[in-house]
């Protein structure tokens, strides 16, 4: 959330860390006393760790610095899995050529600060366009009603879906959702705008707090 780092250090008088990482090969991005935080990074690849950005479309071509796809880390990681036990196919899927390609979308810019811009299988489309959650809920979370807020791609007849978003207003605060929509507007690409803006009491977490992205718009 948006000044999350600055409150935890005026508070505590201590840094605040971060790290990516997953059961495959455990942490393999982070900050720390000896990686600085920069704003809307995690961090930097551990010592050690090779990484790259490839095309979401394919292919096992590093994209250049700067531009946006799925994160990957060099099968010779002595910290990666030894492989999926009794799940060929699901391996295969994982690999290209010499990179284990977990899901996350990532930038990687030119001093090695990792930027991740969420799951792959979390990308939504409209008009055309993928468009990550993160991004939209980044704004809508500035809007002052908004206590909490998750987006995701919702079907409103058999062939057209939209991007809604799932917001949890703070105590009080009035339940406008032509205000968010307009707020949305001022701050977005036309096609990256919230079509549809449901109140809700919680968002579908967990039990230890993730967000459970598919459970959006379900009963």
């Amino acid at each position: 959330p948006p000044g999350l780092f600055e409150e935890w250090e005026a508070r505590t008088g201590r840094p605040l860390y971060e790290a990516l990482g997953m059961s495959e090969i455990s942490t393999y991005v982070s900050s720390g006393p000896g990686v600085p935080r920069k704003p809307g990074a995690v961090g930097k690849a551990q010592a050690g760790r090779r990484l790259a950005v490839l095309p979401l479309d394919g292919g096992s071509e590093p994209l250049p610095c700067g531009e946006e796809g799925l994160l990957a880390v060099h099968r010779s990681d002595p910290g990666l899995m030894l492989g999926y036990w009794r799940r060929p196919q699901e391996e295969r899927d994982v690999y290209r050529g010499e990179w284990f390609v977990g899901g996350d979308i990532a930038v990687i810019d030119s001093a090695g600060y990792v930027f991740h811009r969420g799951r792959a299988n979390d990308l939504m489309k409209a008009l055309g366009y993928r468009v990550s959650p993160l991004e939209v809920e980044a704004v809508l979370a500035e809007h002052p009603s908004v206590a909490e807020v998750a987006c995701a791609e919702v079907k409103v007849s058999a062939d057209v879906s939209v991007i809604a978003a799932f917001v949890v207003p703070h105590a009080n605060a009035p339940r406008d959702a032509a205000d968010i929509e307009r707020f949305a507007a001022e701050r977005l690409a036309a096609y990256k705008r919230p079509r549809c803006i449901v109140f809700v009491e919680a968002l579908p977490r967990t039990a230890n707090g993730k967000l459970m992205r598919s459970k959006l718009g379900r009963p």
